[in-house]
């Protein structure tokens, strides 16, 4: 493969390219492949920064565990993620008097997994008095809706701006280091604030494809007024709006937008030629996102609201009449295969929550791919790892029969149909092919198999000439990423290379 200014200029065989290219810098692979790069649809850079670089919960095991990595944080501001209390033996988390002791005064700021409901000291809660009185508010247990994000807003003020930038950057040479060459930023007024959002869109590693979840515009180059513009909330929070009660809970959860709205900002997007988008979970959310696009499609008709590729973000309980309407507005699902690794089957947190039944039907990649939607693979890093092989496995191996999809389309959502999502779609990027962007990751392949078109396991393949090439075995070792190219410009370099 030849690469000049940026972009792929030839395929084939060895000895003609050298012919071709007499004065090329040769860069021997030694038996490395080479495949497009990763596309991250969906990430809160900042806070996935600050997992890295803070207070990891995802291990904790109780909430004596959780109590114990607060005591041993120290610092003023004490930004933790990841606690998920369906799993411990308690099946609750702890108290906001346990955490005060534990905190010994520091503002400490602990997001749930699913990153819709935190824990807070009564330190960090007095700098957001408004969330005392706000929906979601518990007097001893954790915030969640407006209460969580007033509460989030205070805690991000109360890191300093240099440890923030410096979490950002930790967490997109995380990202280059996995074969990521762009990411999809997720910001938004309850989110991160517009400040943040500038930071990353500055910034020279990975592409930062930005997205503004809020109704009104923001002034910096976003892709969309889209994202995590929230119609519902989370399933693990009980916050997703839901047509029947939770199985655990009575309550259905919270609708943050009705269709009228959700038909107001498809309208107004598709007219400012900006891409709509919505945070999208529940059954009873998907109805209205559902209406709210056949609303919008009356003013302004089905292909203007088709061109602009408006965006859902999760889209976890759709039936397929539903992704077939959705599909038929050009609408992209931009979803993250780790959650079903994660939380589903007959077992997990979404069987605890909605019951087996609802609980296993959930994340139908091939009814969505099926319908014609454009998938768009992603991490909502840090909700689940930045880990795209094992996205790419998770969405084949599906923990309920028939939702997965194939390995090669599992690969293309996670490469070209990430560009895709983002407005690019030119039939060359996140391919390798002459013309295309040299945006590609190379991978160790040293004692790798790889999974054939026909099934059967064959050595590894490399004609770079494929549109997709021969993938990995999914049940062996993942691949090991050597070095990351974005538009010809290396962006992650493990130094195994010549």
């Amino acid at each position: 493969m030849a690469v000049a200014d940026g972009a792929v200029v030839w395929l084939g065989q060895d000895a003609v390219g050298r012919a071709l290219h007499p004065d090329a810098e040769i860069v021997d692979l030694d038996g490395a492949f080479v495949a497009p790069a990763f596309v991250d649809a969906h990430v809160h850079a900042t806070s996935a920064g600050l997992l890295l670089t803070g207070l990891d919960l995802t291990g904790c095991r109780s909430s004596a565990e959780l109590l114990d990595a607060v005591r041993a944080a120290g610092g003023p501001v004490v930004w933790g993620h990841g606690w998920d209390e369906t799993r411990w033996p308690e099946r609750r988390p702890p108290t906001r008097a346990e955490l005060d002791e534990a905190a010994g005064g520091a503002r400490v700021y602990l997001s749930r997994i699913d990153v819709h409901s935190a824990l807070v000291s009564t330190a960090l809660l007095d700098l957001a008095p408004r969330a005392r009185g706000a929906d979601g508010f518990s007097a001893d247990g954790p915030l969640s809706r407006a209460a969580h994000h007033h509460v989030r807003r205070a805690a991000k003020d109360a890191i300093p701006a240099g440890r923030r930038r410096a979490a950002q950057h930790a967490f997109l040479a995380h990202a280059a280091s996995r074969g990521i060459a762009s990411v999809h930023e997720c910001a938004g007024p309850d989110i991160s604030g517009r400040d943040d959002l500038a930071d990353l869109l500055a910034t020279d590693t990975v592409d930062v494809v930005g997205y503004w979840g809020g109704l009104e515009p923001v002034d910096l180059p976003v892709r969309g007024l889209a994202g995590d513009l929230f119609v519902d909330g989370a399933l693990g929070s009980r916050t997703a709006a839901l047509c029947e009660p939770y199985a655990d809970a009575d309550t259905t959860g919270a609708l943050y937008l009705d269709a009228a709205a959700i038909a107001g900002h498809l309208v107004a997007c598709t007219r400012a030629g900006l891409q709509a988008g919505f945070h999208v979970i529940g059954d009873a959310a998907v109805a209205e996102v559902v209406d709210g696009f056949r609303r919008a499609a009356e003013v302004v008709g089905v292909p203007a609201l088709a061109a602009r590729r408006h965006r859902l973000e999760h889209l976890e309980m759709v039936t397929g009449g539903q992704a077939e309407v959705l599909a038929s507005f050009g609408a992209v699902a931009s979803v993250q295969p780790l959650f079903d690794r994660a939380w589903g089957g007959p077992e997990g947190m979404y069987a605890q929550r909605l019951g087996v039944g609802r609980g296993t039907a959930l994340n139908p990649f091939s009814r969505l791919a099926a319908a014609g939607m454009v998938l768009a693979l992603g991490s909502d890093a840090p909700v689940t790892p930045v880990d795209p092989w094992a996205a790419v496995k998770a969405a084949v191996r599906h923990r309920t029969e028939g939702h997965g999809i194939s390995p090669r389309a599992a690969f293309t959502a996670h490469t070209r149909g990430g560009w895709r999502a983002a407005g690019v779609d030119d039939g060359l990027t996140g391919t390798l092919q002459p013309g295309a962007p040299a945006t590609y990751a190379v991978w160790d392949a040293a004692g790798l198999e790889v999974s054939a078109p026909d099934t059967r396991v064959q050595r590894w393949s490399t004609d770079p000439r494929s549109r997709v090439p021969a993938l990995p075995a999914l049940d062996g070792p993942a691949p090991v990423c050597l070095r990351t190219v974005l538009r010809g410009r290396t962006i992650f370099d493990r130094g195994d290379l010549g």
